[in-house]
């Protein structure tokens, strides 16, 4: 199946090869979950702090929910600001 996969600011490093800007289309077996990205990419578990499916907040528990066709993976970095 096909996804998008997204990564915003300093997670940006972490874009596969191919990818353009913070945006690469990829191709993942159908049991394929965030989590299973998240480690595939070696993104650091402090710097993953908000995950959305097709743009819905995804809490911890639900990063094993395997992802589906034409789902739009995106992750965050913690932000601050003021």
């Amino acid at each position: 199946m096909r996804i998008t996969f997204k990564l915003f600011a300093t997670l940006m490093r972490f874009l596969p090869e191919g990818g353009s800007r913070n945006v690469i289309t990829l191709d993942v077996a159908e049991t394929t979950t965030p989590n299973d990205l998240i480690d595939r990419y070696n993104l650091p578990e402090k710097e993953v702090h908000l995950v959305l499916v097709n743009g819905v907040y995804l809490y911890e528990a639900d990063r094993d929910k395997p992802l589906k066709d034409n789902d739009a993976l995106a992750i965050w970095p913690p932000v601050a600001g003021g």
